[in-house]
């Protein structure tokens, strides 16, 4: 009895380490984020890609002028 508790065990170890590498490897885009980021109220950047507060006229990286 003893060896089938420490075979579900060891199977049930295997399958969480093959879970968790699962989950570490999923695909993600190579331009995407790992980090969630909120860009509400920002408006970007066509030139550099620089996030400016939608208030802005002017990139506040490079300069550029921003539409809206």
């Amino acid at each position: 009895m003893d060896s089938v508790v420490i075979l579900v065990a060891g199977l049930a170890g295997v399958a969480g380490i093959l879970a968790s590498l699962a989950i570490l490897r999923r695909w993600r885009p190579r331009n995407e984020s790992p980090f969630g980021v909120s860009t509400e109220g920002e408006k970007r950047c066509p030139n550099c890609g620089m996030g400016n507060q939608w208030t802005v006229s002017r990139c506040v990286s490079c300069g550029t002028d921003l539409a809206g």
